[in-house]
């Protein structure tokens, strides 16, 4: 399989969560490749005037209430029973995804992408409150005062800011987007379009 799946991802977001658990059985049916592209979800905000669905829709009757049923749609459509709403939401993730940054440098990855996806999502953890965030790394096995250092280099907030600005430059607005090729895929309910996207690449590709 030729295509690699691309996700625009920062923790902060619910639907991230849900979307890359949701993405799981696509990449077993598939063999794709994803490439998580960490970026900042207030940059991008910042950079398009767009606003978190809690405020863009917070005057229109009727619409909070349908997008949390299709949150429990997808949770229950997908078996996502460990999901929680984080109680300290919205969570500034700017050190964490820095330290997602800075994981991915050291070679913790994997490791650190699921204790900042289980930590915010599952356990309603405060990942914006350093000492919580030192404890949950420690946690999970990773070295929490090499990572955070590693976090507050210029090199490290250099290169969340390049992905952020790259990401804009190509119409990103919002978390989750995914890129299959040059075709970009907003929200956890495209899901079904990327996995098309995906079995559509190699006969474009040839």
């Amino acid at each position: 399989m030729s295509a690699t799946i691309e996700f625009i991802f920062d923790f902060a977001s619910p639907n991230a969560y849900l979307a890359y658990r949701g993405l799981q059985p696509i990449l077993e049916r598939s063999g794709v490749r994803l490439m998580i592209n960490p970026c900042l979800l207030g940059g991008i905000f910042k950079a398009t005037g767009n606003v978190a669905p809690g405020v863009a829709y917070a005057a229109v009757k009727g619409k909070l209430d349908y997008e949390m049923l299709e949150i429990r749609r997808f949770i229950a459509k997908h078996r996502l029973d460990k999901f929680r709403f984080n109680p300290n939401f919205p969570v500034n993730t700017l050190m964490l995804m820095r330290g997602f940054v800075a994981a991915r440098e050291a070679g913790v990855e994997a490791a650190y992408l699921e204790m900042g996806l289980e930590g915010l999502w599952e356990e309603g953890l405060k990942l914006d409150d350093p000492e919580i965030l030192a404890r949950r790394l420690d946690s999970a096995g990773l070295n929490s005062a090499s990572l955070l250092a590693a976090a507050q280099t210029d090199r490290v907030k250099l290169k969340l800011a390049d992905n952020t600005a790259a990401a804009v430059a190509r119409g990103v607005f919002g978390v989750p987007t995914f890129f299959v090729g040059g075709d970009m895929f907003f929200g956890k309910d495209r899901l079904g379009q990327v996995e098309e996207a995906v079995q559509a690449a190699p006969a474009q590709a040839s």
